[in-house]
């Protein structure tokens, strides 16, 4: 079991892990604790923070609950970019990830999860742009290797789309279609990020599982977790081939974490599988 562990900090609401390709090393959150998180260290914030993309092997821009924020992790130094619903106390950030022109693409929601809160946006050359309106829980944005697609979901709707870009700048080109239809089972997709062969790897929250579907949206495997409410996935180590996945402890009756203490930690498993680098965000 130890072996699965990356890091024993037990986080509220463990989110974004992101592999830093020239530090080589896993950044993740606990998005209710305000922290972001290293193995041994974390630094503290002053509002809800969910997920990076890297600039250089100092700096990572921040999706924060009221603006994208670019952060030093040599010295922890802030300075705010640009807000993201500054103006509404009411949500916070929750998914993103950096697409492959070095767009950030992120999600809001609710503080209190309320239903059509949120919004996902893609944050492009210091243009802020509403993708998909009326979101509940924004979750499972990563892309395909070669670009041609993005992914994401409302958990909310069970149902994880595709939806197709532009070659020119990766905007988005058309309108959106089903990728993995999970409505009426128990699997409810959280987080994903997608390997190099483009199969897409999704934290299933409930269900202490990461299911892998193929290319085509058909279930291909699935990968057990010590903790019930997986979070998302990421791919790093040396090789690529180690996927992370952060958790969650809140909302669990005290009985259950006492008696699965893993709850809350994030894990790592080595696959046969490559994952992507992550894409560097362009300011």
């Amino acid at each position: 079991m130890t072996d699965l562990i990356h890091d024993d900090t037990n986080c509220l609401l463990g989110e974004g892990p992101m592999w830093h390709p020239e530090r080589g090393e896993l950044l993740w959150f606990d998005i209710l604790s305000r922290r972001l998180h290293r193995k041994g260290q974390h630094w503290d914030f002053d509002c809800h923070v969910s997920a990076a993309g890297w600039v250089d092997r100092d700096r990572i821009v921040i999706a924060s609950a009221r603006d994208f924020r670019l952060f030093d992790l040599s010295t922890g130094k802030e300075e705010s970019l640009a807000p993201l619903e500054a103006d509404n106390p009411a949500t916070r950030s929750n998914d993103g990830r950096v697409d492959p022109w070095g767009g950030f693409w992120i999600g809001t929601m609710g503080i209190k999860g309320e239903e059509g809160a949120g919004a996902i946006y893609r944050w492009y050359k210091g243009e802020l742009r509403t993708l998909y309106p009326g979101i509940s829980i924004p979750n499972s944005i990563c892309f395909a290797p070669d670009g041609s697609l993005a992914y994401y979901t409302d958990t909310f709707t069970g149902l994880i789309m595709r939806q197709k870009l532009s070659e020119a700048d990766g905007w988005p080109v058309g309108e959106p279609e089903v990728h993995v239809d999970l409505r009426g089972t128990e699997f409810n997709p959280d987080g994903s990020v997608v390997d190099a062969e483009g199969n897409l790897w999704n934290a299933q929250w409930g269900t202490a599982r990461v299911a892998v579907y193929g290319r085509d949206g058909a279930f291909l495997d699935a990968h057990s977790l010590p903790a019930r409410q997986t979070t998302c996935p990421a791919f790093g180590g040396p090789d690529l081939t180690v996927m992370y996945c952060t958790s969650a402890a809140c909302g669990l009756p005290q009985e259950e974490i006492a008696a699965k203490p893993h709850s809350g930690r994030t894990f790592q498993v080595q696959t046969g599988t490559k994952g992507q680098l992550e894409h560097r965000i362009i300011l």
